[in-house]
């Protein structure tokens, strides 16, 4: 088993791609026409890490309750995290794109960590090697 998708709620699906794949470099893997559960036309859209991994179903809200969560799904707490080989050099590649960085690197028993917002303002911890 793996979990090979999960969910993040965002207010525009063509900028949260413009974040994910263009600033982030993740790969779009489709963007298709769909349909919700009561037939209104929508897409499916979902990116992923290059090389596979779990990816992420990028859904936009549909009615207030999901525009209430959009920036907040896990209730401003780090809820995804980003493991990356060179950390460095992601991190200044992400600063000069101009993500914003809630704090500085820092060294924890697990690796480097950094915390930033994505294109939609949930919290992320870039992660590396210690």
């Amino acid at each position: 088993m793996r979990v090979d998708l999960v969910t993040i709620v965002v207010d525009d699906y063509d900028r949260a791609i413009e974040f994910f794949v263009r600033t982030v470099g993740f790969e779009l893997v489709e963007d298709s026409p769909s349909r919700t559960n009561d037939g209104r036309p929508k897409r499916r859209v979902v990116v992923r890490p290059p090389g596979g991994g779990t990816g992420i179903l990028l859904a936009r809200a549909d009615g207030a309750r999901q525009d209430a969560v959009v920036g907040d799904q896990v209730a401003g707490r780090v809820g995804f995290f980003l493991r990356v080989d060179d950390f460095d050099a992601t991190y200044e590649r992400l600063v000069a794109a101009g993500v914003e960085f809630a704090s500085a690197p820092r060294a924890e028993p697990y690796g480097r960590v950094a915390v930033f917002s994505d294109v939609a303002g949930n919290r992320w911890d870039l992660l590396g090697p210690a």
